[in-house]
């Protein structure tokens, strides 16, 4: 098996056992039984636990951006719309079998400040989906703080849907973001 064909069968395995247990839960002997690969190979594509989750967290950082901004074209004719479909999208996500939450939001309560690049890549992610929101409350001329506000409020959705497990904090949060923008909107735009 050649390098790429194991990598990708090893984030595969990754990413569903970390979704399933929980990383720290997860030992390299377990992913190599799932993924099919020798631990051999396994190591030589990925030296350390720690490189591993984090290419798990980076693939699914692009996954997650493509999809929303896919989400939001397809769903919304203005930014007004395209903020409003984030929530959409969250409640789609949230009904998928076996959502468990957050990846990124699971991973950091996880692993915390123990391994930083790890942390790097959930910040990182956090802060593309706030700069989502304010490409959107930019565009509609709102403050700057509304798109934090917004991030706010789909991070505690996803945190308590996987709690929970069902669509209603995707709901309940996408109800507080009209109140939100409607009230911002009304204000005017910002000087």
């Amino acid at each position: 098996m050649d390098a790429e064909s194991a990598e990708l069968k090893v984030l595969d395995a990754a990413r569903r056992l970390f979704d399933e247990r929980g990383v720290q839960a997860v030992g390299m002997d377990a992913i190599r039984s799932a993924s099919g690969v020798s631990l051999k190979r396994l190591y030589q594509v990925f030296p350390s636990k720690d490189l591993l989750v984090e290419a798990v967290l980076r693939r699914r950082d692009e996954e997650v951006r493509e999809a929303l901004t896919a989400h939001g074209a397809r769903a919304a004719d203005g930014p007004y719309e395209r903020a409003l479909a984030v929530f959409d999208w969250l409640a789609g996500w949230f009904a998928e079998p076996g959502f468990r939450g957050c990846a990124f939001i699971n991973t950091f309560g996880e692993l915390g400040g123990v391994t930083p690049a790890v942390a790097a890549v959930a910040r990182d992610h956090k802060e593309a989906l706030r700069s989502y929101f304010a490409e959107q409350t930019d565009a509609l001329g709102l403050p700057p703080a509304l798109a934090g506000q917004l991030a706010l409020l789909a991070n505690g959705a996803m945190a308590v849907a996987g709690i929970t497990g069902g669509t209603e904090p995707a709901v309940q949060a996408k109800a507080a973001a009209r109140v939100l923008l409607d009230t911002a909107r009304r204000a005017g735009p910002e000087e």
